[in-house]
Formats: C-alpha cells, sequence, structure tokens
C-alpha cells in the first residue's frame, strides 16, 4: 500500500516532465511556456497575439463556445477595443414588441459568435469533419499545450509506404496520423499589429498561450492562492511545532 502510494506521489511530481504521446503516437514536442509551473503567468502580449491569429485563421472553423468578448479585458484589450471587436459580428436576439427575433452587433457581454450555426452546417462545410471548440481544447487533450503546438508545426509529406485516405492531410501527431484540417498556417499570414514577425512558429506559440488562457481565465489567481494557502500552511506548522515543543518540554 505503502509502495503505491509512493508511486502515485512521483508520477504527480513528475508529471509536468513527461513526453506524452499523442494520439497518432509521436511524442509530443516538449516547449517551454510561459504559464508553466506553480509560477507561471500569461503572457498577455502574446495572449492578444494568439487571439488575432484565432480571430483571423481559426475563428472561421473553430468556435469559443465558453467564452464572451467581455472575457478579453482579462488579457489586456480596453472596453473600447472589446466593443469595437465585438460589433463586427452579428446576434440573433428577440423577441421586439412585435415577438419577432432580430439581428443585431454583438455586444462585449455576448458570447463569441460561433462559425457555423449547428452541428450539421458545420460537416457539411468540411466534408463531414466537425471542428472542435477551442474552448477547453487544451484540457481535452493530454499535456495540451504541447498537443496543440505539435499538431499545428506537424504537417510534412507522408513517408513513400504511407497510404493516405483521399481529403485527408498526414500528420504524425493526430490519431492514425490522418487530419480532415489542411496545414492552417503560413509564414506571413498575420500581420502582427505589434510589428512581431509571424512565422509559423510564433503564430503556433501565440495561439497556444491564448487557447491555455480561454481554457483556464482563472489560473494566476488559482496558482496565486495556491502559493499563499501553502505559506500559510509552512507558517503555522513551524508556530504550532514550536508551540508543541514549549508545552511538552515541561513534562
Amino acid at each position: 500500500m505503502l509502495n503505491k502510494l509512493l508511486c502515485r506521489i512521483i508520477l504527480i511530481l513528475l508529471a509536468p516532465y513527461v513526453a506524452y504521446a499523442s494520439e497518432g503516437g509521436a511524442p509530443l514536442k516538449q516547449m517551454n511556456w510561459p504559464f508553466d509551473g506553480a509560477f507561471g503567468k500569461v503572457d498577455r502580449q502574446a495572449a492578444q497575439r494568439g487571439f488575432q491569429v484565432y480571430k483571423e485563421v481559426c475563428s472561421a472553423c473553430h468556435g469559443l463556445y465558453n467564452l464572451s468578448y467581455r472575457n478579453l479585458k482579462d488579457i489586456g484589450f480596453s472596453n473600447a477595443e472589446i466593443k469595437e471587436i465585438a460589433k463586427n459580428y452579428t446576434v440573433k436576439d428577440g423577441p421586439n414588441d412585435q415577438g419577432e427575433m432580430f439581428e443585431r452587433p454583438a455586444a462585449p457581454s455576448d458570447k463569441f459568435v460561433r462559425p457555423y450555426p449547428n452541428e450539421q452546417a458545420a460537416r457539411a462545410a468540411n466534408n463531414g469533419a466537425y471542428p472542435p471548440d477551442l474552448s477547453l481544447i487544451i484540457k481535452a487533450r493530454a499535456d495540451g499545450p504541447n498537443y496543440i503546438y505539435s499538431l499545428l508545426t506537424g504537417y510534412v509529406e507522408p513517408p513513400a509506404n504511407f497510404k493516405l485516405t483521399p481529403g485527408l492531410y498526414y500528420n504524425p501527431y493526430f490519431t492514425n496520423s490522418q487530419i480532415a484540417m489542411p496545414s492552417p498556417l503560413t509564414d506571413g499570414q498575420v500581420t502582427y499589429t505589434d510589428g512581431t514577425n509571424a512565422s509559423v512558429d510564433q503564430m503556433v506559440r501565440d495561439v497556444t498561450i491564448f487557447l491555455q488562457w480561454a481554457a483556464e481565465p482563472e489560473m494566476e489567481h488559482r496558482k496565486s492562492m495556491g502559493l499563499k494557502v501553502i505559506l500559510f500552511l509552512v507558517v503555522f506548522t513551524i508556530v504550532f511545532y514550536i508551540s508543541k515543543s514549549r508545552i511538552w518540554s515541561r513534562i
């Protein structure tokens, strides 16, 4: 029993350093992320660039169903910028006084507008494949950040003896090494507003940081609270130990 407990503790401690294999079997590329570790934080400038990549590239097929536009304030967007972003999308609202539904520009309080009205429309536009929601994609995949990075940078030509299904693309980090999504990024595809060179590697890093924030917006607060609790426990453990020693020293 003790050995099993020790093994579990060791596995938990070593988990951040394990090179997971993706669903396709290839070991994932292991990257250093600013949000890793107990003191990890969101790189807000990178997250803003990542949102730009999502908005200009990924949002054509993938939604962020769990986020509202106003949540972008957490990564440094101003209220005016958020209003400007939201008003470029249209949402269905109502009913009005006549009992009819109507369309209006999105407001900061609205959820991110979905690229397709329903799953059937999404599949029809993507040869039967259903583009997953990206809100929790980092949490939905083992070693999520490294999985996303490996997948998006993993498009290569298939081996000579590999039988690729027509309409699919070779990617060793995906299930059966075949994926319906073509490589979505090319160098210079996005013009960053801060002047950063938009290489594929840079765009993938940025959008991964953005998706990590999207999956866990409370991460920094959680880590901060955890460190405070640990400090509290350490201090009071010392106080209790000293108190215990003084009390029992009389006996």
